[in-house]
């Protein structure tokens, strides 16, 4: 079910718009060759095949950790160097000699740790010799290679800011609280690859596990028509709603990024449909493109999937996935809620109307021909719900999904589409996999050297011992590092750089880690670097920049919510008190804290909205948007007088301002 004939025009120009382009150009994942020769293709389609077949079995019949982890980067480096040119403007319809020996050498170095896995744990007992240490040099080299194609040149980079620092770290012109013993060859190659603390860290182990598999499970949705599905299902809710278009962007936005993980893959995916949409019914080329990236980067913080991040969060703190999907909940919907007011009141300001329902496919339609498909997302919440292993979860739920888009002849997957659903999905993986390798080299030199605990100490002593300062700092810390970076190796670096600072001022391990988790997503619109916002920029013909600052302004929300849920952990559906920093098993709120946080946060994010649009039932002069914006922000202060001051000034001015609107519509 799709728009109705007599709105074509609006797909020939979605259609004009050059997605490929735009994709290639923000996301560097999408940079692929496609050679012509037939057997080149067969063999890059057969390892693909393979690579998911190996995950798919392993599920069940898991290798030794180091050796799985192995065997996971040595697919992931070869794929790469066979699809992935050297330079964006290379022939790409061939693959060059250099590559062939890049190829055969990734399955020379990861091959070799598998071969000497037992050699090196039982006779060496992990202390590196020189072979080892020429074999990690030549495996560091070339995953750096890997990520220089496949993430763009930032995270190698700071990959090897940090290498460098073990080399000088006990230089005496470096600051005492940087200094350290200093480290030979072996200690610093034999930390990156001979332990599952550099390269085969918990990185890689959770790519291992289950984010292979759940790309894997999001390539079988997409071959089952799942994105058509939200597209539609978008369109028949809120298409003919004030200011539609946009809000359907948000809406479809949000169910596909917390499956695919990739913002800039989300905006292009789905903006290419909406972004024409919205510059159709007024909206400025900016805006359209800015509610297109915001709504993308939420798709990461949303439950059940939130772009795998969740179960690598699982991973790294040890709480539950149930426990860290339910927290995420409120403060996710509040940020879709902040971006949704937004889009409303910028529409009302300009009178912006929807498509006219005739032209919209009804929900009831929609979800005849495709409401099945949301089965496999039901079926994967009830299995992580019941305990069941997260790669157990995500194996039945790629075979849920086979089964049950067999139920109509318009979603069934054939023979055909199921192998290239296995192909996407390796294809889909290699950039995680990769990213994932590269951070490893982070997390095995910040391991090596404590690097972690000295930059802890230094936001500790610059915050001064003000917890708010120290979350501003930590913050700007974690948009740093995230900035460029994929969602999910920017979340690790932030959880292993920053979010131990937080814990000093005795916040409990999920919040910090849910505290950087965010900011780390958000790096994706925060200009300069600005990847998701520069994509919509790209599709909408906007300023890169531009868009970039009006996705910040629609995802105020997002920068607001953090601060919220670190002073009122109730946000997060759970009561810290008196529980220890890394307590896994966290307690429900009370019902009734949760329902007051609730009520002030939802209140005070449609408030903020209304201020910044200037607009709620009709136009607000200056004063009544800055008295609504100090309300606002007074509800969501975790306190009783604010709350109830707020509030009244809040519900004071939406009066107000509905009366108002009331008496312009009788004269």
């Amino acid at each position: 079910m799709q728009i109705k004939e007599k709105d074509t025009p609006i797909i020939e120009e979605a259609n004009a718009v050059n997605v490929q382009e735009v994709l290639e150009k923000y996301d560097s994942d999408s940079q692929v060759r496609k050679p012509k020769n037939k057997s080149l293709v067969w063999i890059i389609s057969i390892l693909a095949i393979l690579f998911s077949a190996f995950h798919l079995y392993t599920t069940f019949q898991p290798l030794p950790t180091l050796q799985q982890r192995a065997v996971h980067l040595l697919f992931g480096m070869a794929l790469v160097y066979l699809i992935y040119p050297t330079f964006k403007k290379q022939d790409r319809s061939k693959i060059p000699f250099y590559d062939w020996i890049l190829f055969a050498l990734s399955i020379v170095s990861c091959g070799y740790l598998f071969v000497e896995y037992n050699d090196i744990m039982t006779t060496r007992g992990g202390i590196a010799n020189t072979t080892d240490i020429v074999m990690a040099i030549l495996t560091v080299l070339l995953v750096l290679e890997t990520a220089r194609r496949v993430t763009g040149i930032i995270l190698p980079i700071l990959a090897l800011i940090f290498l460098s620092y073990p080399f000088f770290s006990h230089a005496e012109w470096l600051p005492r609280m940087l200094m350290t013993r200093q480290f030979d060859l072996g200690d610093i190659f034999g930390q990156l690859f001979l332990k599952t603390e550099g390269l085969f860290s918990t990185a890689i182990g959770a790519s291992v596990q289950f984010i292979f598999l759940f790309i894997l499970f999001g390539a079988f949705l997409s071959k089952s028509g799942m994105g058509q599905f939200f597209n539609d299902l978008a369109l028949a809710l809120a298409g003919h709603k004030q200011g539609g278009p946009a809000k359907v962007a948000v809406i479809s936005s949000a169910f596909m990024g917390s499956i695919n993980g990739s913002a800039v893959a989300n905006v292009v995916g789905t903006g290419a449909f909406t972004i024409p949409l919205m510059k159709k019914i007024g909206y400025e080329k900016n805006f359209a493109g800015a509610v297109e990236a915001s709504a993308s980067i939420g798709g990461q913080i949303l439950p059940p999937v939130m772009g795998a991040s969740a179960f690598i969060m699982a991973e790294t703190t040890g709480i539950s996935y149930g426990t860290i999907a339910l927290a995420a909940i409120l403060p996710a919907l509040l940020y879709f809620m902040g971006v949704i007011m937004q889009v409303h009141f910028r529409a009302g300001r300009s009178n912006l109307s929807g498509i006219p329902k005739p032209d919209l496919p009804r929900v009831k339609e929609v979800m005849k021909e495709g409401g099945h498909l949301i089965l496999p997302l039901i079926g994967l919440v009830v299995l992580l719900g019941s305990g069941v292993p997260v790669a157990y979860s995500a194996f039945y739920t790629i075979i849920l999904t086979v089964i049950v888009a067999a139920l109509r002849k318009s979603t069934r997957m054939s023979l055909k589409d199921i192998i290239f659903a296995l192909e996407d999905g390796a294809r889909q993986s290699l950039s995680t996999i990769i990213a994932c390798g590269v951070v490893g080299i982070v997390i095995g030199v910040v391991n090596l050297t404590s690097f972690g605990s000295t930059l802890t100490s230094a936001i500790m002593e610059i915050g001064a011992g003000s917890l708010f300062l120290t979350l501003f700092l930590t913050m700007i810390a974690s948009i740093i590092l995230g900035m460029g970076l994929p969602s999910i190796p920017a979340y690790i670096i932030t959880a292993t750089m920053a979010a131990p600072a937080l814990a000093e001022f005795g916040i409990p391990i999920l919040i910090a880690h849910m505290f950087v988790f965010y900011f780390g997503i958000f790096a994706n619109i925060t200009p300069p670097v600005a990847l998701a916002s520069f994509a919509g920029a790209g599709l909408s013909g906007g300023s890169p920049m531009k868009t970039g600052f009006i996705s910040l302004r629609l995802a105020l929300a997002g920068f607001i919510v953090p601060y919220l849920f670190v002073y009122e952990p109730a946000l997060l559906l759970i009561d810290p008190t008196g529980l220890p920093l890394n307590a896994v098993d966290i307690p429900m709120a009370a019902p009734l804290d949760i329902a007051v946080v609730a009520f002030t946060s939802i209140v005070g994010v449609i408030g903020i909205g209304a201020a910044i649009e200037g607009y709620f039932s009709t136009h607000m002069n200056m004063i009544t948007r800055i008295v609504l914006a100090i309300g606002s922000l007074m509800m969501l202060i975790p306190e009783p007088i604010t709350d109830i001051a707020g509030t009244v000034l809040v519900l004071a001015i939406f009066a107000l301002n509905y009366f108002q609107n009331k008496k312009r519509v009788a004269l």
